[in-house]
């Protein structure tokens, strides 16, 4: 391993939860310093093979709905400074994308995601953890603002799909995930205060590198 290893973050939490605003609320305290994002939802498998009847079937709230094997992959060149093409996933076409996004190790590198607690292989890899914890309600409705306006999906099939498969999925994998986490911020980015404990710890670490 590098002197200078990279500091990884590990933050999780339900589909909807504000993961991603404690995220960029993170990374504008740092705007001076070399922040990474690294999304599990860009890690899906890809299911070009698959018939697009079959792709419709996925359950993206499952773990084996992620290639955890490229991801781990990733973050490891990315440990050792040595940069990555991240894949980009279409979720209008249920299937890997044929695009990449070049990727520059940088000195913190955020990994993001529903289930990353779940797979011990990512958590050993990571200095930190925190689970964001929502209200359930609350983050449904975040769900179905995003899923009709950034994935192209109808009001009845987001609804259908949280019923049947986001929620329990959520009770089964997710929830029970929060008791590996160094941190709990309840509310998300609404949380100012734990994110400015965060920040604070962030910025002790990396000023002992």
């Amino acid at each position: 391993m590098p002197e200078n290893r990279p500091i990884i973050i590990g933050v999780a939490g339900g589909s909807g939860s504000g993961k991603t605003s404690v995220t960029n609320t993170i990374k504008e305290r740092f705007k001076d310093q070399s922040i990474l994002v690294m999304e599990q939802d860009f890690y899906y498998k890809d299911q070009s093979t698959l018939p697009m009847e079959q792709r419709l079937q996925t359950n993206y709230d499952h773990p084996l709905a992620f290639d955890n094997d490229l991801l781990i992959e990733h973050l490891k060149e990315l440990i050792l400074r040595n940069p990555i093409n991240k894949p980009v996933y279409d979720y209008k076409m249920h299937t890997r994308s044929d695009k990449v996004i070049k990727v520059e190790p940088k000195d913190v590198i955020i990994v993001e995601g529903i289930l990353i607690f779940e797979d011990p292989r990512l958590m050993d890899l990571m200095d930190m953890k925190i689970f964001v914890d929502t209200d359930a309600d609350i983050r449904i409705m975040r769900r179905l603002v995003r899923d009709i306006k950034e994935r192209g999906r109808t009001l009845d099939s987001v609804i259908d799909q949280y019923t049947k498969v986001v929620r329990p999925m959520h009770l089964q994998f997710i929830e029970p995930t929060k008791r590996y986490a160094d941190i709990i911020i309840p509310e998300g980015g609404q949380n100012l205060v734990a994110i400015d404990l965060l920040a604070t710890k962030i910025d002790t670490i990396l000023n002992h590198k």
